[in-house]
């Protein structure tokens, strides 16, 4: 046989199975062309409470483009949009609805958003494990502990029921930046972001979680998601909210009593807030699709509790809609259904 025949035929072959490799490789595992697009960088920042679900998400997501990286950061709800409003970020993670003041920020900014609910959360409040006198409390005790006008008077568990010891109470919880501060205001004091302010304040949860399970007169609060995570070096305190209706005494924050509706008032959803100009970038729509179609798989997974019946599929319907505006009257609501949330327009 001709040997240039022979060569040439080779020569024909390396090209046609280097041009098939590059092929596959060009090619995503979703089915996108890779080749064809430029690195992209989607920026998400906010809630360290929705964090772990965004993080989950995000991680999920990078597998199947390698060309688009999604960078996750915390710095609370209120830093979050801070950001977000300044046009810093395309995503806010948020453990409450926005502020009318942060919307004003953000229309002075001309930067329109588009509001979706994620998934469920309680607030759990905990003490000292080796705390053996507090058994529940009640919205009305919470109150007097927290409300501003505890300041300097409510120093003492003893000031809180007189049968309890004149053991001192140290507070904890999350910071003013943080959702989760402004929603417990709102549905134990009464008024958001009013509270005492001789407490150890922290974005961390995870100083929360230290500075509780040190300190046998600590009293605090935070995500039921990182209270499961941290169960065996905290006391988790049932909650009587004295409605009949919600289940008669003092309730566990759980999946069932959370998603039932039992555990009020410190039952909440939480959201992420899209840049409706970047909603119009491809790579930002197909991560926000891939967000929601994948909740009911990674919310459970990382402990949160998922939205109940079609809320995902009327979530993606509103999206892809680019509904703007926010369904709240400009901060934390107290027992807001996800119906309302996702009908309103």
């Amino acid at each position: 046989m001709n040997k240039q025949f022979i060569t040439g035929a080779i020569v024909v072959i390396v090209i046609l199975l280097g041009y098939g490799v590059m092929s596959r490789s060009d090619t995503n595992n979703d089915g996108s062309d890779a080749g064809s697009r430029e690195k992209s960088i989607i920026t998400v920042d906010g809630s360290s409470t929705v964090f772990p679900i965004t993080e989950a998400v995000a991680e999920d997501f990078q597998k199947t483009d390698s060309l688009v990286n999604v960078t996750v950061g915390v710095s609370g709800t209120g830093g979050g949009f801070k950001k977000f409003c300044a046009g810093e970020t395309h995503i806010s993670d948020a453990s409450r609805p926005i502020k009318s003041t942060e919307a004003d920020a953000c229309k002075a900014s001309n930067i329109g958003y588009i509001e979706l609910p994620v998934a469920y959360d309680g607030l759990a409040v905990m003490v000292h494990p080796k705390n053996t006198w507090v058994d529940s409390l009640t919205v009305t005790e919470l109150k007097k502990i927290w409300e501003p006008g505890a300041q300097g008077k409510v120093l003492k568990w003893s000031d809180v029921r007189a049968s309890w010891p004149n053991t001192e109470l140290h507070l904890y919880g999350p910071g003013a930046d943080s959702g989760t501060f402004d929603y417990f205001t709102e549905a134990i004091v009464g008024k958001e972001d009013s509270s005492r302010g001789d407490f150890t304040a922290s974005e961390d949860d995870n100083v929360l979680v230290q500075g509780i399970s040190n300190d046998q007169g600590a009293l605090g609060f935070f995500g039921l998601a990182y209270y499961e995570q941290n169960k065996d070096k905290l006391k988790l305190v049932p909650v009587d909210d004295g409605k009949a209706e919600n289940g008669a005494g003092a309730i566990l924050p759980s999946r069932e009593t959370v998603e039932g509706g039992t555990y009020q008032p410190l039952s909440r959803p939480i959201f992420i807030y899209v840049s409706q100009a970047a909603a119009d970038r491809e790579d930002v729509s197909r991560f926000v699709e891939y967000y929601l179609d994948q909740a009911t798989k990674l919310v459970p997974q990382v402990g949160y509790i998922t939205l109940p019946g079609n809320s995902y599929e009327r979530a993606r319907d509103k999206f892809k809609k680019r509904t703007v505006g926010s369904a709240f009257a400009g901060g934390s609501q107290v027992g807001v259904t996800i119906d309302h949330i996702l009908d309103a327009r």
